[in-house]
């Protein structure tokens, strides 16, 4: 009894002694502590300003990265999509059930985006930045309360009231976890929301597990309500993200080491040793195995519902997310993987190299033990081997209860994205260390008061801190201002990771997004001469080479990507389009239906397949693949103006208009479709509605010089000769070579002058 749980009387006290007791029986950590003493509320008013300062730049940033796929493309934001789609959907959009899926299930992290889609109107990205600012500064000041609980331990006063016993530790170990430069991506990236709700009811599961030890007025020295009450909070933070159910494991270490003081060592020696005492361990008196029971039951059905919901199939992940877990050496496996464990540590220790993607090819394989790197797996395992020691032998039981929980925060949270369960979808990703810093922020904190304890001039060891939390302040500040847009972000990367070929592919893609395709091509090829197998990068850069008329070389580049990835849709559809302008009819066919037999609803390629028969004659074949790219996507302007002028030109006015009108109650703001609607009514002289869709289109679109002549062409027909004037100099005048608008308007012009001259005879 005496060796488990360190105390010195041979009967164990009661729960309630345990917590009188505590704080008299330990060193006070803040004691030797080099720091300033602030009251409880101004700590937390000082940590809520400080971590506000840091990511405040990125209020107004853009919607960047995976926030396009998260966000602006996921359907489960919109309002026409039920509510409970979100249940059965991944962090994406996609249904969990398909082979595709990430499998990422977050439903009430994508419920708080659709709730500030609607709430804003539309994707307009400040009101989800606010709210991830927000919720970093929540944390920070829950943090306080957390630390000084990890740190100074749990006690109540008489009236219930938890006490902070260590209070400047307590604040100096909030505030690194406030300013810690490798949030950023989580608070300035809008995805990281997921992590920013996840930690929220995480560190709620852990102030409520512990409240269940406030003595209650029947005297009860745990609540059952509050541990339960935990239970449904790690719940919540597993919905918002996978590493919220870490917490209940947790829970249990907090409950052990800091409720009941167990000393890990001796327990492990009793349980290889098959001690008798352990009989009388007064455990089940404290009621520790019936909260870990409590625990466990509800952590199992947690993930048998999640389990349930999600299926049974694993992600699919490709080599290039991550290359180590498709290595086929175990020792290849594993020397990487402890490698990346290595990298997440460095991120802790020192967050200036900071990258959006560490993926494809920026951090190479190790694969023999001649490479240098095998020295940061030495150091990392050199160091947590050091505080497992420590925190295991030392005689010192304040000592060990902070070194196993420091550890405890640091690595547990972490196991999800550690590959040992299963494989994850990156090689580094800042984002999962949001959690474990705080592991980080108590290691440090406790080294920061050891050297305190030595140190002749303290003074200047809380200046050199200092130093640290306001260059971690300027870090973050110049880290958020990256992510405020997607070319910032991009290019930061590339003195970070050169040989990632997707950091590469996003500058390119930037780039030709905004019209700059020159020095697009420069990074594309780039990215395929790192990544020769990177077949989005073929497919775009493809692309851009069939739009400047270069189609050999596009297409050997797009015949190459479907080589590679023979279910590459898109590659294929674009393969397709430059087939068709190589006049290679019969081969542009067969590529636009092998994207379709690998995408069924693929609207985009029934257009350029309805383009491809349009160019055949074929025509009845051309408007029924207008007709299903319509179908699958009814806002698809460009199908529905082909139908329109196809039917024009073939003398089907009536069905042209009819077609024209159903167009345009879908898409009843479309320009476009009242112009080529306008020229069938005016063909089929119905020439005041035409007018009205002319004047509207032009007023949607004024300097369309089509739109003028057309218009003019009609008022020439009706006979309202000076407005067939007036528009046909408009249309000259935005466009001098419009086609046959010359033409039209010196026949205008000689029939107004017979007209002078018959009026003057």
């Amino acid at each position: 009894m005496r060796g488990i749980f360190n105390q010195h009387n041979a009967e164990a006290p009661s729960l309630e002694q345990a917590f009188r007791r505590m704080a008299p029986m330990e060193p006070n950590l803040d004691h030797d502590l080099s720091w300033f003493f602030l009251p409880s509320y101004w700590a937390k008013m000082v940590v809520a300003l400080i971590s506000f300062l840091c990511f405040a730049n990125s209020y107004d940033g853009d919607f960047v990265f995976d926030d396009s796929e998260a966000i602006i493309n996921n359907k489960d934001l919109r309002a026409e999509t039920p509510l409970g789609d979100l249940w059965y959907h991944d962090f994406w959009g996609s249904k969990l059930s398909s082979n595709t899926s990430h499998k990422s299930y977050r439903p009430l992290t994508v419920l708080t985006f659709r709730i500030n889609y609607l709430f804003a109107g539309g994707f307009y990205p400040v009101g989800f930045h606010v709210i991830n600012i927000i919720l970093h500064c929540t944390i920070s000041v829950l943090m306080v309360d957390v630390f000084s609980i990890l740190l100074g331990g749990l006690q109540f006063s008489n009236k219930g009231r938890r006490l902070n016993l260590a209070p400047k530790s307590s604040l100096l170990a909030a505030l690194l976890f406030a300013v810690h430069p490798v949030h950023t991506e989580c608070v300035a990236g809008i995805v990281g929301r997921a992590d920013l709700l996840c930690a929220l009811f995480f560190l709620l599961s852990f102030l409520g597990y512990c409240k269940a030890f406030r003595e209650n007025k029947e005297g009860h020295t745990f609540s059952v309500f509050w541990v339960l009450v935990s239970v449904v909070l790690g719940a919540i933070a597993m919905l918002c993200k996978e590493q919220g159910i870490t917490i209940l494991g947790l829970n249990a270490v907090f409950d052990a080491l800091v409720i009941n003081k167990i000393n890990l060592l001796k327990l492990i020696q009793k349980l290889l040793y098959k001690d008798k005492a352990l009989e009388n361990a007064g455990l089940l008196r404290k009621g520790l195995l019936f909260r870990i029971t409590l625990l466990m039951c509800g952590g199992a059905s947690i993930l048998y519902i999640r389990w349930r919901i999600m299926g049974t199939g694993p992600p699919a992940f490709t080599e290039v997310d991550n290359p180590a877990s498709f290595a086929d050496s175990l020792f290849v496996r594993a020397i990487n993987y402890n490698y990346y464990y290595s990298l997440n540590a460095w991120l802790l220790l020192c967050p200036w190299w900071l990258c959006f993607d560490w993926s494809m090819g920026c951090i190479p394989l190790i694969k023999s033990v001649s490479d240098w790197r095998i020295i940061a797996l030495a150091a990392l395992w050199f160091c947590l081997i050091g505080l497992i020691c420590q925190a295991l032998c030392s005689e010192d039981s304040h000592k060990r209860r902070i070194l196993t929980l420091g550890l405890g925060f640091l690595i547990i949270p972490f196991l999800p994205a550690s590959n040992l369960f299963f494989r994850v979808g990156f090689v580094v990703a800042e984002r999962v260390i949001y959690l474990p810093s705080i592991g980080y922020c108590i290691l440090f904190t406790y080294g920061f008061s050891l050297l305190s304890k030595q140190a002749k001039k303290k003074k200047i060891l809380a200046v050199a801190v200092l130093g640290i939390l306001l260059i971690n302040v300027m870090r973050c500040a110049l880290r958020s201002s990256q992510w405020r847009s997607e070319e910032h972000l991009f290019r930061s990367a590339l003195s970070v990771c050169p040989l990632n070929a997707k950091v590469h592919y996003n500058v390119g893609k930037n780039l030709a997004d905004k019209g700059n395709q020159s020095a697009a091509i420069k990074y594309y090829r780039e990215a395929v001469r790192l990544n020769p197998k990177y077949v989005h990068a073929m497919n775009n850069l493809g692309n851009i080479l069939k739009e400047r008329n270069e189609l050999h070389e596009a297409e050997e580049l797009l015949s190459l990507a479907v080589q590679i990835q023979p279910d590459f849709a898109a590659a294929w559809m674009n393969l397709g389009i430059v087939q068709n302008s190589l006049r290679r009819f019969e081969e542009a066919e067969q590529s636009y239906w092998t994207a379709i037999k690998h995408r069924k609803k693929y609207p985009d390629c029934y257009y350029n397949l309805g383009r491809l028969y349009a160019d055949l004659n074929r025509h009845i074949d051309a408007l029924n693949a207008w007709r299903n790219a319509t179908v699958l996507k009814p806002e698809h302007s460009l199908a529905w103006n082909n139908m329109i002028i196809l039917l024009d030109n073939t003398g089907n006015l009536a069905q042209a208009e009819a077609v024209g009108r159903e167009a345009l109650e879908l898409i009843p703001n479309d320009h476009s479709l009242m112009f080529s609607l306008a020229n069938v009514l005016g063909k089929s002289q119905k020439y005041k509605e035409s007018e009205a869709l002319f004047l509207k289109a032009i007023k949607a679109n004024p300097n369309a010089a089509s739109y003028h002549g057309n218009l003019a062409v009609l008022y020439h027909r009706w006979g309202n000769l000076d407005l067939a004037k007036k528009h046909y100099e408009v249309s000259l005048k935005l466009d001098p070579m419009a086609p046959g608008t010359k033409e039209n308007y010196n026949l205008l012009r000689r029939k107004l002058e017979q007209l002078q001259k018959k009026g003057s005879a």
